[in-house]
């Protein structure tokens, strides 16, 4: 079949949509990847300015998701879709997903990755019959120094892990944006579009992932609180979780949107028997290691730095140590890799190590967990002892 561009459809992400432009970059970034077709909108007028804005062929540019999926798969194998992007509200991610799997196509989709944990198992179902990939863009895990921060915990260095401090603190739905014309913060915020959680689903599954990623170790117990601090909103905005991991480690998560004046200040301190780790989303370039018996160490990220940090970091540093690299290049590292491994695939060549480092359905399904639990962990009265004084 030799190696070429992979061709990618796009679910969502019209032309006043945030996260489709971001989507667009990425996939763009390393080359790899042409957008051939898009159901955009699903207001007509939206669809087609926007598929145009971009380029598309005229015949290529679609209105429903449905009609696009059934269109690419009578194309010529050689022209149609490799894969669809589906960058819509949580709401609606799930029946395009099933129904690009059904057709052939490899997905890749926003987090949460459906809207209910049954809907995510489904999925997973689908994905083990029909041997497609799927990629969950979970984008602070395409940092290369959170990649490093990884491997650092699997060589053992800092000893068993025992605690996890993680925090994603916003301050942007700090008044009733939703009620203000605010689209993103419109969506975010109605069950309907969201799911049960409205911090916790949006930002808290992001610190969670985090966590489990650099540790390597599952949640397996939780003691949630949740919050809805503006009045007339319809889902939480703000909360702080106990968390109990395998092994032993525990760990404390905290989220809010009404943080007023903060921006994504997403942070990570993991602890171990020798030393620990911390890492800021804000400085991504900067991960701090902190020793018992020893100064502690700054490293940086940096693609020249192979003869100090791990394959899996310098392989997702683009430029050499300095010249600042964040999210755009995170989540375009997510989609060079899904694309490395879609192409080995495809030509049956065996994918490196680095290039299969990417979220997938696991990743969706415990995020849906995730949320399940903090939901059904707030609304118990287990645990809580009233302060008597």
């Amino acid at each position: 079949m030799g190696h070429r561009k992979l061709r990618m459809g796009m679910i969502g992400g019209g032309k006043d949509a945030f996260i489709g432009a971001i989507h667009r970059i990425a996939a763009n970034m390393d080359g790899q990847i042409e957008l051939v077709c898009g159901a955009l909108s699903m207001h007509k007028d939206v669809a087609q300015e926007s598929g145009r804005m971009l380029y598309l062929p005229e015949d290529r540019i679609y209105v429903s998701y449905q009609e696009m999926i059934v269109a690419e798969s009578k194309l010529p194998v050689d022209v149609r879709m490799d894969f669809v992007t589906i960058v819509t509200p949580n709401f609606v991610h799930f029946a395009p997903a099933m129904l690009a799997l059904e057709y052939g196509f490899n997905v890749v989709i926003e987090k949460p990755i459906t809207f209910t944990l049954d809907e995510a198992k489904q999925l997973r179902k689908k994905l083990e019959e029909t041997g497609l990939m799927l990629l969950l863009t979970h984008t602070y895990s395409g940092y290369p120094l959170v990649k490093e921060a990884r491997q650092i915990v699997k060589g053992g260095s800092l000893g068993k892990i025992r605690k996890i401090y993680v925090e994603y603190i916003q301050g942007w739905l700090s008044k009733l944006s939703e009620k203000e014309g605010n689209a993103q913060a419109a969506w975010r915020t109605d069950p309907s579009k969201s799911g049960k959680s409205g911090c916790m689903g949006d930002i808290g599954t992001h610190a969670a992932h985090l966590a489990e990623y650099i540790s390597g170790l599952k949640i397996v117990q939780l003691n949630a609180s949740l919050n809805t601090v503006v009045e007339g909103r319809l889902l939480d905005d703000d909360g702080a979780i106990l968390l109990r991991f395998e092994e032993n480690a525990t760990g404390v998560l905290t989220a809010s949107q009404v943080a007023a004046g903060e921006e994504n200040a997403l942070k990570i301190r993991v602890y171990g028997e020798n030393g620990s780790l911390e890492w800021e989303q804000m400085e991504p370039n900067t991960l701090t290691l902190k020793w018992l018996d020893k100064p502690a160490q700054t490293l940086r990220a940096g693609a020249n730095y192979t003869d100090r940090e791990s394959i899996y970091a310098t392989h997702n540093a683009r430029t050499p140590g300095g010249h600042p690299e964040g999210y755009l290049e995170a989540f375009g590292n997510l989609y060079r890799n899904f694309a490395l491994t879609l192409q080995a695939k495809l030509n049956n060549e065996t994918p490196k190590p680095e290039w299969l480092d990417f979220p997938g359905i696991e990743d969706g399904i415990r995020g849906m967990a995730f949320i399940e639990n903090v939901v059904a962990s707030n609304s118990s009265n287990e645990k809580w002892t009233d302060y008597v004084i």
